[in-house]
């Protein structure tokens, strides 16, 4: 596929699962076998990965919102800078809900092949997420 297509196969993915919460939809986008980066062995295997993300995030925070900043292609690679938000009304990481809405900034690189996504890296400012929901003081000084 093109770099223009996968672009835009990432975009519709984005507003299918986290934007419309159409989770069946998962199956079209990512690839049985994806690689998740850096999940543990535990993590759940194909879409199901991203199915058990946005249930945790719409459980933890039902107001969620993640909005596409930044889509990028280079040959297979897909990368998106994003910004989460949301309000914190469920446990979070052994947390209890805080009541607190919260933003965090966040990188997704998806590689893909045959119109799927068959490898995904993760990275987001968990800290300074949990520091807006009061779970952790900010520095001082």
């Amino acid at each position: 596929m093109a770099i223009e297509e996968n672009k835009a196969l990432i975009q519709h993915m984005f507003d299918e699962i986290f934007h419309r919460g159409n989770l069946a939809s998962a199956d079209d986008f990512i690839a049985p076998d994806i690689i998740y980066h850096p999940f543990p062995p535990t993590f759940p295997t194909g879409p199901d990965g991203f199915r058990f993300v946005f249930q945790m995030l719409s459980s933890t925070f039902p107001d969620q919102h993640i909005a596409v900043d930044d889509i990028i292609g280079e040959g297979d690679k897909v990368v998106v800078r994003s910004t989460f938000s949301g309000t914190q009304t469920g446990p979070l990481m052994g947390f209890p809900p805080t009541g607190k809405h919260c933003t965090q900034s966040q990188i997704s690189i998806f590689r893909l092949a045959n119109g799927k996504v068959i490898e995904y890296w993760f990275n987001a400012d968990d800290l300074g997420m949990i520091r807006q929901l009061g779970l952790l003081p900010g520095p001082t000084g």
